[in-house]
């Protein structure tokens, strides 16, 4: 893990007993309430994907005449500008009274209400490290044709103050990477398939529900294992279910009972990663560029699964970055599979192989699911 090193910004917090908080509860009724009842200092990270105030009007229809599920519950519903940004500032200031000195925010909007989010996290001093574009491969048309379709959402990763110390795992995300440093841009497909929870009358349990790699990417990137990460706007528990997958705790806070009947059923379901594939790295080109990470992201090469050559003469285990293990080696699929064999070079998409359905397939297969589902 890199760790930015800075003077500090704030007098060290008391440490705080983790026993105290509410690890692995979801908080009912208003999310500024029930931030108050945290203490000072006791969280290491919040992601928060507030309410857009999406200011629809009317009805949305597909040129077919049928209908598109689109945000119009009264949880997105503010009578004016004035009435966002207040809310906005008293979330925004609960969650920075709960963060740790070297503490981190994510927050992420569109652009109906990035802006106003931005403007106002810098008024209350935060400090702005980076605005990360998530790219969606699929996205919803512009079915009136009045404008550009609407292609991508902002993330902004803000620290506790200019000079505030803050967690940044950039080896492991450039492993993540395929040995390339990660950009603020990521392309990810919106949630969909068999990833998009449904309620029991089979519709969407929840109209803006953000895909498990995305969280994935930003708890592997600013988090440590047994970190505190608080989600204020929980919905149906992604950041939760990925913070138990990658051995981090949480808290989250959602007013609505019926996303959090289903966030609770979800998070139970989730085991978390086994202890040898949750080791991250540490310090020290026709067809579309994948990486070897974005696959293990989106759960087709799970952490902990076993890879092998053909002759099955090497083993190695991925881990969560995207990085595998083989023995003492630990690296990219390619460098690793160079080392091995004593290579010049090692294409490690041909060269490993897994099981799947009692077939053999080399990873590349696994590449190849990943380009399909980007495509739907």
């Amino acid at each position: 893990m890199t760790k930015i090193r800075a003077p500090k910004r704030q007098k060290k917090a008391v440490p705080v007993d983790t026993s105290t908080l509410p690890l692995g509860k979801i908080l009912s009724g208003d999310c500024v309430e029930r931030l108050r009842e945290l203490p000072d200092a006791s969280v290491d990270l919040v992601f928060a994907d507030p309410p857009y105030n999406l200011q629809l009007g009317g009805d949305l229809n597909r040129p077919d005449g049928s209908h598109v599920d689109a945000v119009t519950d009264d949880w997105d519903q503010f009578d004016s500008f004035t009435i966002y940004d207040n809310f906005t500032r008293d979330w925004l200031t609960e969650c920075r009274r709960v963060l740790k000195p070297d503490g981190a925010l994510w927050v992420i909007g569109s652009y109906h209400n990035i802006y106003r989010v931005g403007a106002i996290l810098q008024d209350l001093g935060f400090w702005i490290l980076n605005d990360v574009v998530w790219r969606k491969t699929n996205p919803m048309p512009n079915f009136r044709g009045t404008r550009f379709t609407n292609a991508h959402e902002t993330l902004l990763w803000a620290s506790q103050g200019e000079k505030a110390k803050y967690h940044f795992n950039y080896r492991a995300m450039k492993t993540l990477n395929d040995e390339l440093q990660m950009r603020s841009d990521w392309t990810f497909p919106i949630c969909s398939g068999g990833e998009r929870l449904k309620d029991e009358a089979g519709h969407k349990a929840h109209p803006t529900q953000k895909p498990e790699a995305l969280l994935y990417r930003v708890l592997l990137a600013t988090t440590e294992k047994g970190d505190v990460v608080l989600d204020p706007f929980f919905g149906t528990g992604t950041t939760g279910a990925i913070a138990k997958r990658l051995g981090r705790s949480w808290i989250g806070c959602e007013r609505e009972a019926a996303y959090r009947k289903v966030a609770r059923a979800r998070i139970d379901k989730e085991m978390p990663l086994d202890e040898s594939a949750l080791t991250t790295m540490q310090s020290r080109k026709s067809q579309p560029r994948v990486a070897f990470g974005a696959v293990v992201e989106a759960g087709l090469l799970k952490p902990g699964t076993q890879i092998f050559d053909k002759k099955r003469r090497w083993k190695a285990t991925v881990r969560a970055d995207g990085s595998i293990e083989c023995g003492k080696e630990t690296g990219s699929i390619h460098g690793v599979g160079k080392t091995i064999q004593n290579a010049p070079s090692c294409n490690g998409w041909t060269f490993w192989h897994y099981e799947a359905g009692g077939e053999v397939k080399p990873i590349d297969a696994a590449r190849g699911l990943y380009l399909l589902a980007a495509e739907d």
